[in-house]
């Protein structure tokens, strides 16, 4: 309890010097001559910002990509070795893959079910509530998740496997589908007595990614009704005077102007998909083919203790996020043209 109130009265004394320092600099920035003025009073609220980005997460960067180029150990330069063993071990050249196949399949996936319910839900009688429901799924956290749905995968010894107890009802199925009601989901890299190769995405890793459309697409969907519903009406009734029917205006005014939305979700959703971890871990561990880049991360540095590997595993995640954000910034700039014209 002790500490608890120590680390509050902490954050209470730095945080009011922090305000403190800022009145201070606001006032003296007030008595400089008037061209200089609001320049400075800029910099006194971004000088702070700069300070915390450097620190916290430049700083960090640059000392992970330095890292990246030595050993376990962190003790010898080996070069691009680490990088080497990533694309070309079969083990974390599998998590790549696993990692492009979240966020591939997650982000189109979520997207067009995000679109498809965005809009049929609205006019629905029971809007709030249908909206609630889908929504209820993003505001549960994706160990949760994982957890939810380890009992819809349970297999033996558990009987309590939801989707074991539908394939094992359905007459004739075959025993790879899950027709005997016992199959180990989670644990099974092929399907139908078709098994993927080592190096390929395996159908429990899909499975997991089902899991992770189901906590995206709720969010996906209460950001896409709310751009819908600002299309402008005037768009909408000029498209229905020149004869155009409720499914074209959807398609020929509808997405076209809600685009920037569209990329910034998928951006986010792709974002998450690189950085999945969680529900991997509360239900495979990453084991049985299903390990994505950020659980090899975790596993490589904090597990296994393999610091240059661990450090290379996080610079291909940031790697992949760069150009992910370009393509973001860009339609953003598109959009804001758009509206300016």
């Amino acid at each position: 309890m002790t500490e608890v109130f120590s680390a509050i009265v902490i954050s209470v004394i730095a945080l009011s010097v922090l305000v403190g320092f800022l009145a201070i600099m606001y006032w003296l920035v007030g008595r400089l001559p008037k061209r200089w003025r609001e320049g400075a009073r800029a910099w006194v609220f971004l000088f702070p910002t700069a300070i915390a980005v450097t620190v916290g997460l430049l700083i960090p960067a640059l000392r992970t990509i330095y890292l990246s180029f030595l050993d376990d150990r962190s003790s010898a330069f080996v070069g691009f070795s680490n990088y080497l063993e990533v694309f070309t071990n079969e083990g974390t050249r599998l998590t790549v893959f696993n990692s492009f196949s979240w966020v591939l399949v997650g982000t189109v996936v979520t997207v067009v079910v995000g679109l498809a319910l965005a809009r049929f839900a609205d006019g629905m009688r029971t809007e709030s509530a249908v909206k609630s429901a889908i929504f209820l799924p993003g505001a549960i956290s994706l160990v949760g998740t994982g957890l939810i749905w380890g009992f819809v995968y349970a297999g033996p010894p558990f009987d309590v496997g939801l989707l074991n107890q539908v394939t094992g009802w359905v007459p004739g199925l075959p025993d790879s589908l899950g027709g005997s009601g016992d199959r180990l989901w989670l644990l099974e890299r092929g399907l139908g007595g078709v098994d993927p190769p080592d190096t390929a995405p395996g159908v429990n890793t899909f499975l997991l990614i089902v899991v992770f459309i189901w906590g995206q697409a709720g969010i996906a969907t209460v950001i896409f009704s709310a751009a819908i519903k600002g299309v402008p009406t005037s768009l909408l009734e000029a498209a229905k005077v020149d004869g155009a029917t409720a499914t074209q205006t959807f398609y020929k005014v509808t997405l076209p102007y809600i685009r920037s939305t569209i990329v910034t979700v998928a951006t986010l959703v792709t974002i998450a998909g690189l950085k999945a971890f969680d529900i991997v871990a509360a239900t495979t561990g990453g084991r049985f083919g299903t390990s994505t880049i950020a659980n090899e991360f975790y596993v490589t540095l904090f597990v296994q203790g393999r610091g240059g590997l661990g450090a290379t595993l996080a610079v291909v995640i940031f790697a992949l996020v760069i150009p992910v954000m370009i393509i973001n910034r860009r339609a953003q700039a598109r959009a804001e043209e758009m509206l300016g014209s």
